[in-house]
């Protein structure tokens, strides 16, 4: 046997049993694995796998049944929707509001609410309520109502909440036209300011408390002159502007003003009461 002079043999290192790095080439050939990709790496192209049938049927079932959960809700929506609707409507036609207010009947379900007659809670926000049949109206510029309990006559001709609350703004410039006067929110909290014109040009600043008073009617008492000079005259037309009460006219039956707040811009009013009616006739 003929050996080098490393004293090893030649066979040994021909070129099929020894590749250059000592590995043996079918140990490694394309069929010795059978590699899968892992989930954490990212399909070679060709290698995704097919979806797998069983998977799919479970999609398809959970789809089916998420379907059928959401179809009650659907239904329930189109219902609440719907009676909505026809509540801004008749909101709209008994208050004489140029727009339909907003209604929002709250709980789930409401669609065996209605089948019993009463709705749970029922939110109303109006906007721009006029003030009919009065010498000083003061229209509402926004009147926000969460009515409990509301039920409505088969006749259609009322519908009455056990229970209501309600907040009305009511505007500085629609406050200065029913006074008869420049009115604005005045120095102190509870106190509104009054610009009096005298002849000759000349201003006088007086400055009133606002307060709620029985028969849903704000009241403008104890006034002070803050700036310039009130002749005897002046202060007899202040006493005669301000001793009579404004009444909200525009208020549904059965809502009692509990107080009267003054802001930056305008009166805030809050309501409660219970057994609230809405007449569209007598609106």
């Amino acid at each position: 046997m003929h050996r080098t002079q490393h004293g090893h043999d030649d066979h040994a290192y021909d070129g099929h049993a020894y590749d250059g790095h000592g590995y043996d080439d079918h140990a490694y050939d394309d069929h010795a694995y059978d590699y899968e990709p892992s989930r954490d790496e990212p399909y070679l192209p060709g290698t995704r796998p097919r979806p797998r049938p069983r998977r799919r049927r479970l999609a398809l079932a959970a789809a089916g049944l998420v379907a059928l959960a959401l179809l009650p809700v659907a239904a329930d929506r189109v219902v609440a929707a719907r009676i909505e609707s026809r509540t801004a409507k008749a909101f709209q036609q008994g208050m004489g509001t140029p727009e339909a207010p907003e209604v929002e009947v709250r709980g789930f379900p409401v669609v065996t609410q209605a089948a019993s007659g009463t709705l749970r809670h029922v939110d109303i926000t109006a906007h721009d309520i006029p003030a009919h049949g009065s010498a000083r109206p003061l229209p509402v510029s926004e009147l926000s109502l969460r009515l409990d309990g509301l039920t409505k006559a088969d006749d259609d001709s009322e519908a009455r909440a056990r229970s209501a609350r309600a907040s009305a703004f009511l505007s500085y410039p629609d406050v200065s036209g029913a006074l008869g006067l420049e009115i604005s929110q005045g120095d102190r909290p509870g106190r509104v300011s009054a610009v009096v014109l005298l002849p000759l040009s000349q201003e006088v600043t007086v400055t009133t408390t606002v307060s709620a008073v029985s028969g849903n009617r704000i009241a403008f008492e104890d006034f002070e002159v803050t700036g310039g000079s009130l002749p005897a005259a002046g202060s007899a037309i202040l006493d005669r502007i301000f001793e009579r009460p404004i009444r909200l006219r525009n208020i549904p039956d059965g809502l009692r003003l509990r107080s009267v707040t003054t802001t930056a811009d305008g009166l805030d009013a809050e309501f409660t009461g219970r057994s609230v009616t809405f007449r569209p006739e007598e609106a």
